[in-house]
């Protein structure tokens, strides 16, 4: 994969890597919620999550593209180092705590089973020192999705200032608009922040941004409700009313 044809699919890179992060966010917390109430978490979703080097998982694949996004930067910035690193940590730390969770679900039970059986003095011994082993598995989980939080948590951060740069990529534009239900879900009281340091004081560009590339891609009565957005955000900007025109156009024509 040569770095020319890296930097010329940059800005399919880019949305992808915010696309795989929100669902990442979105699906790992998910387990940790349910790990936060009764203990339980679905292994077979973490697996699928993490996947194979034959058969990548959304993590595996959100840390390949980190990859391609930020060592091929031609801007080179600091915080997308950073975010390299984090990205890469929140792969490791959930390949660990997989593989907790494995004990956990797999082990926990048959060695209690086993502990029933009659065991003389020495193998009682032992095998209490198996389960003081054992019980710290979900400590360790514990502190596993404390963790991954954590980077999480600063990944939303500087994840905005990274992105500011892009503001004229269509594809990420497209991507917030299409699914911002999402979006704030997974930035929560952080999105107006999000939305902010990519587009300054001029929020409607996502949408018309949006707009345009579902407008161009044919996808009119989308494109369409984006517009209806910008003009909820700022009905006289001169880039709103013109793709307004285009879209009336549009509507004109299918009428006739």
């Amino acid at each position: 994969m040569s770095k020319a044809w890296i930097q010329a699919k940059h800005p399919e890179f880019i949305r992808d890597l915010f696309k795989f992060f929100c669902q990442s966010c979105e699906q790992l917390e998910a387990q940790f919620d349910s790990f936060d109430e009764d203990g339980s978490v679905e292994f077979e979703t973490l697996q699928d999550l993490l996947g194979s080097e034959m058969d990548k998982g959304l993590l595996w694949r959100m840390k390949d593209t980190a990859h391609h996004v930020f060592r091929n930067d031609p801007h080179s910035q600091l915080g997308g180092q950073f975010l390299d690193w984090a990205i890469g940590y929140i792969f490791h730390e959930t390949i660990k705590f997989k593989e907790d969770a494995y004990q956990k679900q797999n082990y926990a039970p048959w060695f209690h089973k086993l502990s029933e059986g009659e065991l003389d003095g020495s193998e009682k011994e032992i095998t209490g020192q198996f389960f003081q082993i054992l019980n710290q598995t979900e400590e360790s989980m514990r502190r596993e999705t404390d963790r991954i939080r954590f980077i999480m948590a600063k990944c939303r951060q500087l994840l905005p200032y990274y992105l500011r740069r892009y503001s004229d990529n269509v594809l990420l534009a497209r991507y917030i608009f299409s699914e911002n239900a999402m979006v704030k879900s997974v930035f929560k009281e952080e999105y107006d922040g999000l939305i902010f340091a990519i587009y300054g004081p001029q929020p409607e560009r996502m949408f018309i941004l949006a707009s345009q590339s579902l407008r161009l891609g044919g996808w009119m009565e989308e494109a369409s409700e984006a517009l209806e957005k910008a003009l909820e955000k700022n009905p006289t900007s001169k880039i709103v009313l013109q793709e307004k025109k285009i879209i009336d156009n549009w509507q004109r024509r299918i009428k006739t």
